[in-house]
């Protein structure tokens, strides 16, 4: 099946107590932290690694730190994380650090990892609703989520030049086996990973026409979820990245916002599952950006009815 899912990310930070900060809002398992850097899991067991100085046989940063350094991308057998090293390994140098990770670059130049996936069970059961007809919770009033703990990192999305656009995701594609399910021709494509069924696991976005970190989205169990996260996050004083909404591609609810380690990271929801039957579509202009996105006529005056 090859990769799984997207096994680890890397940044380079500059203030690693704010980072720190962040993530154990936003609710990430802290696992370790010294000197040098912190590391989070998810409860799927991804990690997330923050560095002050990364290890200088990663490739140059392609924008100010701080950034993400690279994503290290989980396969299911020994077999097939020898076959796509080779894959990777006939044009570029690949080196093996001694945690098993084979790291090198991509077309871009964004550092790139493959490794055995450690998988660990995150399943979640979603709230039990209630609508006419079809009645899932009886005498039973719901209570907060409470602190909010992601499931796992679902997709990354990370912005490459236009020029040379065809040629990074070909990388992609023919070498590691994603699969495109929507290109958006104005804007990216949209790519699953071959053991994966998220609509996508993976984003090259050539909007912007520069290289750098997009957006890590995490899942969490529903919207409630999305809602209470970003909530939770306000409070502590971190900023929003965008109106809570409904992605078009994909479908999945989110919630974004800034993260002191580069880039935003995204509270996600309620994505498609797709099979090897779904795509390429090809959309030649870019569909809306959200099915719906939040508006209220209180944005002038929050209290003004209080």
């Amino acid at each position: 099946m090859g990769i799984q899912r997207i096994e680890s990310v890397l940044y380079s930070v500059d203030d690693l107590d704010a980072c720190v900060r962040f993530f154990e809002d936003f609710g990430l398992t802290p696992a370790g932290r010294d000197a040098a850097g912190a590391v989070f899991t998810t409860l799927a067991g991804q990690t997330v690694r923050l560095v002050l100085e990364a290890d200088p046989a990663l490739p140059p940063a392609l924008e100010r730190t701080p950034t993400l350094r690279e994503v290290v991308w989980g396969v299911d057998t020994p077999a097939e994380l020898e076959r796509l090293v080779a894959e990777v390994a006939a044009d570029r140098e690949v080196r093996r650090t001694r945690d098993g990770v084979h790291h090198a670059a991509d077309e871009t130049g964004f550092g790139l990892g493959l490794a055995l996936a450690d998988v660990r069970e995150a399943a979640a059961a979603p709230r039990p609703a209630n609508v006419n007809g079809r009645v899932e919770r009886w005498n039973s009033p719901l209570e907060p989520v409470g602190r909010v703990r992601p499931l796992r990192m679902c997709h990354v999305a990370l912005n490459i030049p236009k020029d040379g656009r065809e040629k990074a995701v070909a990388f992609y594609v023919d070498r590691l086996g994603f699969a495109p399910t929507d290109i958006v021709e104005p804007m990216g494509v949209f790519m699953r990973a071959e053991g994966d069924t998220d609509q996508h696991t993976f984003l090259l976005c050539h909007r912007p026409d520069k290289a750098g970190v997009n957006h890590v989205a995490y899942e969490v169990p529903g919207f409630d979820d999305v809602i209470e996260g970003g909530n939770h996050m306000i409070e502590q004083g971190w900023r929003e990245a965008r109106r809570l909404g409904r992605h078009t591609v994909g479908s999945n609810v989110f919630r974004f916002l800034h993260a002191p380690c580069g880039g935003r990271v995204e509270y996600a929801a309620d994505m498609d599952r797709v099979d090897a039957s779904y795509g390429p579509n090809v959309h030649e202009t870019a569909p809306p950006h959200t099915i719906w996105a939040l508006r209220t006529n209180r944005d002038a005056s929050e209290d003004a009815d209080r």
